[in-house]
């Protein structure tokens, strides 16, 4: 039983399984991948590559090669997907329907791997076609698939934002040589003219700073917190101000979870008092998670907001670029080497890790205990380059 679910997943293990003849190599790829042998897989165009695992103490590194699309190929397809608009609604869906890649087989491109366009390639010595750690990769890369088309188009040759501003261009262009349709009815002017309305009234000025809220009373032996009352009063007035100033929420779409994050990181402190233990006790209690979570999540929160808690809770697997060129950089700068993993470069004996995020950034974090399981909390300022962070981290260390 393969991992994909999605069409196009299947079709991409079944191009790998044509090209095999050997169904032993083909079980024990299986195995790899359902036994987490595949690392640090990086997805670029032409190529999909990773580290396995194998017999040897030391990875085997291994890439899968796919043909990349001529800009005459791209052209055919943008222009089948661009006038359908549920083709473009799908791709946004990280989906790919079977009547979008008919439509790209219509107009001579062929975006799902047929027998032979798989090229694998692995430093192990098995001179299998492909051999066991290949069809780990091609049976992981087909799971990384089913989430997400847009990788399909990326070994093709061309990344999501590139994709999606093309396609806007194109949209828009089609949407300009359409005839409008001659509107009917009565138009908006003609009917509101005849009605005389006063003119609104001036919006009041947004104030200099959020109200305060009243000064509550005791709350008579009630299971009240008067001062915790008073600080959400003042984070709702804040809110408000902001939303007034603004014309929107500063932090939109959070969950529970991440609203009380960023309540418990704002709330003002000293230190771990027995009143912050108290609200992190009270925070894990309503949230199934640990004071200890609680405490790294909001250590998170104040050194990157909603993605500073985000690169604690969510590893994830960067595309190449910057994550790649960090290790040489920090070579370069004469600073420890640090072993890759997801968007992770860890130095266990120290005790020190540098954190990839979304925005670009490099969040700074630190083992607490040392050892063979570390806990690992964030440290210090999140910086645009690993250097910076690694630095500031280092020197926290050795003081």
């Amino acid at each position: 039983m393969t991992s994909a679910t999605s069409w196009w997943g299947r079709a991409w293990i079944e191009a790998l399984e044509t090209m095999s003849l050997d169904e032993g190599r083909l079980s024990r790829g299986r195995s790899y991948a359902r036994g987490g042998h595949v690392h640090d897989i990086t997805v670029a165009p032409g190529r999909v590559t990773a580290r396995v695992e194998g017999s040897r103490s030391r990875p085997y590194r291994t890439g899968i090669g796919l043909r990349t699309l001529s800009d005459d190929d791209w052209d055919r397809f943008l222009a089948a997907v661009a006038v359908h608009p549920d083709h473009l609604a799908a791709l946004l869906d990280k989906d790919m329907p079977r009547a979008l890649a008919d439509a790209a087989t219509t107009a001579g491109v062929r975006l799902l791997p047929g027998p032979g366009d798989l090229s694998p390639h692995c430093t192990c010595p098995d001179r299998g076609h492909p051999c066991k750690h290949a069809a780990a990769l091609c049976y992981e890369t087909a799971r990384l698939l089913d989430g997400d088309s847009f990788l399909l188009l990326l070994m093709r040759g061309r990344d999501e934002r590139e994709l999606l501003d093309d396609l806007a261009r194109r949209n828009a262009a089609h949407a300009a040589r359409e005839t409008p349709t001659p509107a009917t009815g009565v138009s908006a002017r003609a009917a509101l003219s005849a009605a005389h309305r006063p003119p609104l009234p001036p919006p009041l000025p947004v104030p200099a700073h959020p109200g305060r809220p009243p000064a509550l009373p005791d709350a008579g032996g009630l299971p009240l917190d008067p001062d915790l009352l008073e600080f959400l009063a003042s984070d709702a007035a804040s809110r408000a101000h902001a939303f007034l100033a603004t014309g929107g929420s500063p932090f939109p779409d959070l969950t529970p979870w991440q609203d009380a994050v960023r309540l418990a990181a704002a709330r003002p402190t000293s230190g771990l008092t027995s009143s912050t233990r108290a609200l992190y006790r009270a925070l894990a209690a309503g949230t199934g998670r640990t004071p200890t979570d609680v405490a790294r999540a909001v250590a998170a929160w104040r050194q990157g907001g909603p993605e500073g808690l985000s690169v604690l809770e969510t590893p994830w697997d960067p595309p190449a670029g910057p994550f790649d060129r960090a290790r040489s950089t920090l070579t370069a700068a004469g600073l420890p080497p640090l072993r890759p993993r997801h968007n992770h470069l860890t130095d266990e004996a120290r005790g020190i890790q540098l954190r990839y995020g979304h925005d670009g950034r490099w969040y700074p974090y630190e083992a607490d205990p040392p050892g063979p399981a570390p806990v690992w909390w964030p440290t210090g300022a999140a910086a645009e380059d690993p250097v910076s962070a690694l630095e500031g981290l280092l020197q926290a260390s050795a003081a």
